[in-house]
């Protein structure tokens, strides 16, 4: 049998106070909705469905850059009418044969091992709901079940009694069920209720007056199946997730100093007996080789990190490649087009933008160098600056093997440097200076007798 899947994501999500429509805020620097798709993406369906309503135009857009498997079928849900209507707006494009499985574009966590089980009672021709037991039910809606275990109803918390709203078995409204019915049970719903709304949950109600069982999975973590409303609903899931990732890096071997003060927000791919550091944030895609160190405080984006290389604390590491044996930071800071050969190192304060450092060359504090070629075993001291930008174009500088850069020396490209040169200290270098020679440009020292400093006026 086929299986489709409709995500509900048209909600306005008011308590969030934000003109970004919520299933576009970020958990672990990846939408909402980007979550539930990737869930959707991995139960292999024929066909994905989402009903997007605020925000217009701006839902499918955030998405029309990325491809899924299938491709998602972008459905608007102008006015808004409870989720029942949001379902009916998506099943005429739905095979009639198919299981249909709803899932919801602001509950983020819910994994394919914690819904499958809902498609295996589709296929038996039943409803599946999955339910969640929690401490605090305000806001959901509570499962009325039979003596056999199999729900009778689901009240939503506005128009449950008293004792309904005792109940801590909550709907967690993913559900599942086939196609046709589906289509027959939303012709029946009225909006008979607290909201006026068309609500999806009453389908329970009807599928068990038809006789049908309406099975309940409970969802084994609560946390797993809670949704986003608010600012402090997403913090809440942030933190659940960090720890969800932390975990799993720990199974595959990487020391985490403490996994509460650990964030990832992209795909870290991490060697043997990698460690990281307290309050380190990984962006995009970032593998670390084996035996990687990463300090305190660091930022790493997009890059790669060879082994046996040492990341020092308060680093920012962006979109740069580093090979093995390097050493960078404290306090460094290596830009987009970066690359550090074997054996290299960048130290505190010292910024790098499109530079190579080739072999064993190092650059250990207070340097900036942007657009250069550095050749091998090449000493850059202290206060160093490639001049790359001339007020409209870059230019490129280039350093031979062996070089030696004096401190607080200005290299004015494009400039080369050759193999073996040596340039002197507080030197501005705007001609090629020559293979092994000493090249530098200085003013005449003067020493002016008989002066005397000024002092302040009264």
């Amino acid at each position: 049998m086929s299986l489709e899947i409709i995500i509900l994501a048209a909600g306005k999500g008011t308590r969030m106070h934000s003109t970004t429509p919520k299933v576009l805020h970020p958990l672990g620097g990846k939408a909402l909705l980007a979550h539930v798709l990737d869930t959707a993406v991995a139960l292999q369906p024929t066909a994905i469905h989402v009903i997007y309503g605020h925000g217009g135009e701006a839902l499918p857009l955030a998405f029309s850059g990325l491809h899924y498997a299938p491709d998602v079928n972008w459905v608007e849900q102008a006015e808004q009418l409870g989720t029942g209507h949001a379902l009916s707006l998506a099943l005429p494009a739905v095979d009639p044969a198919a299981e249909v499985l709803v899932l919801y574009g602001d509950v983020p966590l819910a994994g394919p091992e914690t819904l499958a089980p809902l498609v295996e009672t589709s296929q038996r021709g039943e409803l599946g709901v999955l339910t969640a037991e929690v401490d605090n039910p305000t806001g959901y809606g509570r499962v009325v079940v039979d003596d056999c275990g199999n729900i009778r109803a689901i009240i939503e918390h506005k128009d449950a009694t008293s004792a309904e709203q005792a109940i801590t078995e909550i709907n967690t409204g993913f559900m599942a069920a086939p196609a046709a019915c589906f289509v027959r049970w939303l012709q029946q719903l009225t909006q008979n209720n607290a909201q006026g709304e068309y609500y999806l949950t009453d389908v329970a109600a009807l599928a068990s007056a038809e006789g049908l069982t309406v099975a309940a999975t409970r969802a084994e973590n609560a946390g797993d199946v809670l949704g986003v409303n608010s600012r402090g609903d997403l913090a809440i899931l942030e933190r659940r997730y960090q720890q969800l990732q932390a975990e799993e890096l720990m199974r595959a071997g990487v020391t985490l100093q403490d996994p509460k003060r650990f964030d990832l927000r992209g795909v870290l791919t991490a060697g043997r007996d990698c460690t990281i550091d307290i309050n380190v944030i990984i962006e995009g895609e970032v593998i670390l080789g084996d035996r990687v160190q990463v300090g305190p405080n660091s930022v790493l984006k997009n890059c790669r990190v060879g082994e046996d290389s040492t990341i020092e604390a308060n680093c920012l590491i962006d979109e740069a490649v580093i090979a093995a044996k390097c050493q960078v930071g404290p306090f460094a800071r290596l830009r987009p087009g970066t690359c550090l050969e074997e054996g290299s190192r960048v130290g505190n304060f010292v910024e790098t933008k499109k530079t190579t450092l080739g072999q064993g060359s190092k650059a250990n504090h207070l340097a900036y160098l942007g657009d250069a070629q550095v050749g091998r075993n090449v000493n850059i001291g202290a206060g160093v600056i490639t001049c790359n930008y001339d007020g409209a174009n870059k230019h490129l500088t280039v350093i031979g093997d062996n070089a030696f850069i004096g401190s607080d020396s200005q290299l004015v490209a494009p400039v080369v440097v050759g193999t073996d040169a040596t340039i002197g200290a507080g030197s501005t270098i705007s001609k090629d200076a020559p293979e092994g020679k000493l090249t530098f440009s200085r003013g005449r020292q003067t020493t002016v007798k008989g002066w005397k400093r000024p002092k302040k006026k009264r």
